[in-house]
């Protein structure tokens, strides 16, 4: 019988196991058990050397699903992150995120739909990856802000709503012939975002670079 397992590396107290289940529930999913690493580093520690991500390799089978809130739980960088979800999908293991209902299948054989998993994959690793990050970058941020907040502003346009992780997912997805409607529910932007950038590549880039993204 196959079951379906949650993961949670808890690392706040917004981030509750509890909490994570019932997103999980008010995702659709019935959930059969649940393990939790509490007080783990995820940005140091990886999932296999965690106690309960080490348990999942041991008990998860093919057929069984895979529960996360989001990829960061699955490991400490994206090499990490990657390598998980390809290693459980080699396993016949399915991993769905309960935030934005992504699923990761190995099952399927269909040249498209293999590059465009293959495409979130990398891209959300990556956005784990630059979460785990993220305070740093704030830090650092924050003392140029510091330095600079005197000098004469310059008109730069309208902030983009995407970043160059995005811009890089959806031209990828573009080119392999995805609907603008399945990259706005894969990256998380608005469908007219999506159109916005299929009309004009050139100006999204420039968009970018005129922010420092």
């Amino acid at each position: 019988m196959t079951k379906t397992i949650l993961y949670a590396r808890v690392s706040t107290a917004e981030q509750t196991i509890a909490h994570q289940i019932t997103q999980a529930r008010q995702a659709g999913f019935v959930i059969d058990e649940a393990l939790s690493d509490d007080g783990v580093s995820g940005v140091t520690v990886s999932l296999s050397e965690r106690p309960q991500g080490k348990r999942l390799f041991d008990i998860l089978r093919s057929g069984d699903t895979l529960v996360v809130r989001w990829v960061d739980r699955l490991g400490r960088n994206y090499q990490d992150v990657t390598d998980n979800i390809r290693e459980f999908m080699r396993r016949g293991v399915i991993v769905r995120t309960s935030i934005n209902g992504m699923v990761f299948d190995g099952a399927t054989k269909d040249p498209m739909q293999m590059a465009v998993r293959d495409a979130l994959i990398g891209f959300m690793a990556a956005m784990a990856q630059a979460q785990a990050e993220a305070t740093k970058e704030a830090q650092r941020a924050g003392i140029e802000h510091a330095k600079t907040k005197d000098r004469p502003r310059v008109y730069k346009g309208r902030k983009p709503s995407y970043s160059r992780q995005q811009l890089s997912l959806i031209l990828s997805l573009l080119d392999a012939g995805a609907g603008a409607s399945d990259i706005a529910k894969a990256t998380g932007l608005t469908r007219q975002t999506i159109l916005r950038i299929r009309a004009d590549r050139a100006a999204a880039e420039e968009a970018l670079k005129a922010w420092g993204l």
